[in-house]
């Protein structure tokens, strides 16, 4: 397997993006839409990197993308992926890694808990 693809999906965001588009087509807002945490542009960069990689195809229909995974382009990681992402710890690793990940402000806890009566 060429090691260029261990290369793109080496990056938490990247393979959650396989992830999303890996059953179904999405549009570049849906895949967004599921990652609020950053920015539609870096959204839309890591989706380039997926294309350019040849994991993910991109077509548009008219003012929208759709991406789809590339499975066969995977070979053999496409089996492994598909089993990580069944796993429940693999889901917390990653929540733990896109939160490392994550530019900006961290979320603040609410300063006003509801209080049981």
């Amino acid at each position: 397997m060429d090691s260029s693809i261990f290369d793109v999906i080496a990056s938490p965001r990247r393979r959650e993006i396989l992830r999303l588009v890996w059953n179904q087509e999405q549009t570049a807002g849906a895949i967004h839409r599921a990652m609020p945490d950053v920015t539609f542009g870096a959204v839309s960069s890591q989706m380039k990197l997926l294309v350019e990689g040849g994991l993910v195809e991109a077509r548009t229909q008219q003012r929208n993308r759709f991406y789809r995974a590339r499975r066969e382009a995977l070979g053999p990681a496409a089996e492994i992926l598909e089993s990580i992402w069944d796993d429940a710890l693999w889901k917390l690793k990653l929540a733990a890694e896109l939160e490392e990940t994550r530019r900006g402000p961290k979320p603040q806890p609410s300063r006003f808990r509801k209080t049981s009566s």
